[in-house]
């Protein structure tokens, strides 16, 4: 899979008292970028629950904190699939400030398949494994 790009503007909300990005937000602009991927190759979070039983989940995060993003930059926050297991799969995500292309913020996020019902490990359907497999 090419890498998925997603436009995210900086809210003064998203700021704390200096002026700067907080940390937890980098990590909320990351998840909403994993779940427009989802959503860009035909998959619905909500629908995934209600009709495949399953949830995704984040089970690991290594998140590289490298320079500050500010109230009302222009960010863009990329994802790419760097492996799918049978019940898991690994990303690669980044963030950049559009205006100087400079990188902010890189992270590696696993993600869990999960039985909605028992929250218990479970194997990603094939079809998503194939959408996500061959998306452009």
């Amino acid at each position: 899979m090419k890498e998925f790009l997603w436009p995210v503007r900086v809210y003064y909300e998203d700021t704390d008292s200096g002026g700067v990005v907080y940390h937890t937000n980098y990590i909320k602009f990351l998840e909403r970028t994993r779940t427009e991927l989802l959503r860009s190759i035909g998959f619905e979070q909500d629908q995934l629950k209600d009709q495949e039983n399953i949830i995704f989940a984040v089970r690991a995060i290594n998140v590289d904190y490298l320079k500050p993003a500010r109230f009302n930059d222009q960010l863009l926050v990329s994802a790419r699939i760097k492996r799918i297991g049978p019940a898991s799969i690994l990303f690669k995500q980044s963030i950049i400030r559009e205006t100087d292309d400079t990188l902010l913020c890189q992270a590696e996020v696993k993600i869990a398949c999960l039985a909605a019902d028992s929250l218990r490990p479970c194997p990603i359907p094939e079809n998503i494994t194939r959408e996500i497999s061959h998306a452009d």
